[in-house]
């Protein structure tokens, strides 16, 4: 049963004077509303998304998602944040539901987004670490999933191998989504485009730059960029390329989309004229004992001032975090140019949006995005 606010159930006791009066004050009211939001970046125009339903889906990648899908799972994001943090509604959206959350990859973001998000919707969040759970150990992949899927309504699973998330959703009748994995990490994504829409006012048109390691984000970032309308400029050291398989879809969604996409190993020739600087970790978990190797290899790649010279004069900086000082300097980290904490804010309502999304058949309250 949709959720109706207990202020929208007292009993209306108006004469037709005070009607009209009521109405007219009404009028102005969602006018007043309205135009606030334009002004924040979001445009009217739900129909073109209005149709779109994602309930019983998992997320496994980007790649598997629409224009118009991305577009939807940012809407209802923001719709979201709007409602619960700005409006101070309370939304039990997941009342009754519970998630799986299996880690076997420690995390800040991911856990506490997912944990702390599902809860605030009414729902039952239970985390499960490698000491928690058997996955792949003592019971298999393919038993868990089935087992998962008579005791909750949903999975996140944070994972080394992405051949496990695929695993678990063949064997899964409930959504599986992918806390990360070594192939992609889409739920980080869409906090980053949610986070840029509201910078800027909208997509379309923007030109980001990936300077470090052709790693799960960047995949992502190549998976979802063209869809957008977003420009894609990458600069990796040689040997440390995206996979050729990712790298060849991207040049085909940046074809079908008339978006740029370009590769190359100088930093500087990325940044150019580039709105966005973007970078990650240069050593992944798992990665450790290849640290000084790597250290040595991305010697140059430091984000710094002198490479957001050659950017555009409003450009800005994202890292998914956690951030080591050999990937950005101080000066453009705690900068105003630097929206990592929003962005690790937005990795609570991004999940949220997706959840709701595969969970629900939630309409947005707020006007579309503009994108």
């Amino acid at each position: 049963m949709k959720y109706i606010p207990k202020t929208f159930c007292r009993p209306l006791y108006f004469t037709s004077a005070t009607m009209s009066a009521k109405l007219l004050s009404v009028k102005n009211t969602v006018f007043k509303c309205l135009k606030t939001l334009s002004a924040r970046g979001f445009s009217s125009g739900a129909a073109s998304l209005g149709s779109v339903n994602l309930k019983g889906r998992s997320c496994l990648s980007l790649k598997d998602f629409s224009s118009d899908e991305i577009k939807r799972l940012l809407w209802v994001s923001g719709d979201l944040k709007h409602r619960i943090k700005h409006e101070k509604q309370y939304l039990p959206l997941l009342q009754g539901k519970s998630i799986a959350m299996i880690f076997e990859k420690r995390s800040t973001r991911t856990r506490m987004s997912t944990e702390t998000g599902f809860a605030l919707l009414g729902g039952h969040p239970c985390f499960l670490t490698s000491q928690d759970i058997h996955l792949g150990v003592n019971e298999s992949s393919t038993d868990t999933a089935r087992v998962l899927s008579g005791l909750c309504d949903i999975v996140l699973a944070r994972v080394y191998s992405h051949s496990t998330l695929e695993e678990l959703d063949k064997e899964a009748t409930i959504p599986i989504i992918n806390g990360l994995s070594d192939l992609y990490h889409p739920i980080q994504i869409l906090a980053d485009f949610l986070t840029l829409q509201e910078h800027y006012g909208s997509l379309s048109g923007l030109t980001v730059s990936w300077i470090g390691d052709g790693n799960n984000v960047l995949h992502s970032f190549m998976m979802t960029a063209a869809k957008l309308g977003v420009h894609l400029k990458i600069a990796t050291p040689k040997g440390y390329e995206p996979e050729r398989s990712v790298i060849q879809e991207a040049q085909r969604l940046s074809k079908e989309h008339g978006t740029q996409l370009v590769l190359t190993s100088d930093p500087m020739e990325a940044a150019h004229g580039s709105n966005v600087l973007v970078t990650d970790t240069w050593v992944s978990m798992g990665q450790e004992e290849e640290k000084k190797k790597r250290l040595k290899d991305f010697k140059g790649y430091q984000i710094t001032m002198q490479t957001g010279s050659v950017a555009k004069p409003d450009w800005t900086f994202l890292h998914c975090l956690p951030r080591k000082m050999e990937e950005v300097d101080d000066q453009v980290f705690y900068s105003s140019r630097s929206l990592v904490f929003s962005e690790a804010e937005n990795r609570k309502w991004t999940i949220m949006g997706l959840m709701v999304s595969l969970l629900t058949d939630y309409t947005p309250q707020i006007p579309m995005l503009k994108f």
